[in-house]
């Protein structure tokens, strides 16, 4: 699948704010490479609302859908004057009304990050690390044993 260009992405967030909200989306809306673990943010400064690449070419079109629809809860609770942030209830409860995910899911690129195994030598307790540990400096958190370097996965 091929990215949008502005306008295609425009025109498409739009339509999901009518379907959806029953209200335009008149701002802009543009991909940002360098979000890394967010499907989209909402900048109220700005009125802008910025989407992750990533998830357009990784996930299926459902989920994009529903990140952008989580991005235009914030969007359209700020310009009302209500409460657009996570925590507050009014944003909840728009999140439930049009059927918009609260989180985003993994990125199928990032689920397997873990790249090293260590093993604690008494417990067999596993743990895994992204990046090499000094196994002389650490010891087992559960039971205090020695840990010790299985492999690279």
């Amino acid at each position: 699948m091929e990215l949008f260009n502005k306008r295609e992405l425009q025109i498409f967030v739009d339509k999901i704010s009518e379907q959806y909200f029953e209200k335009p989306f008149v701002d802009e809306v543009v991909f940002n490479n360098r979000l890394r673990t967010t499907g989209g943010r909402y900048i109220p400064s700005k009125r802008v609302i910025e989407l992750n690449p990533k998830y357009f070419l990784e996930m299926e079109q459902d989920e994009f859908i529903g990140i952008i629809k989580h991005e235009l809860c914030h969007y359209h609770l700020h310009i009302e004057g209500k409460g657009y942030k996570h925590g507050d209830q009014e944003f909840k409860d728009l999140l439930k009304r049009t059927g918009s995910p609260r989180y985003c899911k993994t990125l199928p690129s990032q689920k397997n990050r873990r790249r090293h195994l260590y093993t604690c030598q008494s417990c067999n307790m596993n743990y895994y690390r992204l990046k090499r540990m000094n196994v002389k400096k650490y010891r087992c958190g559960k039971c205090g044993g020695k840990i010790k370097y299985i492999k690279q996965l």
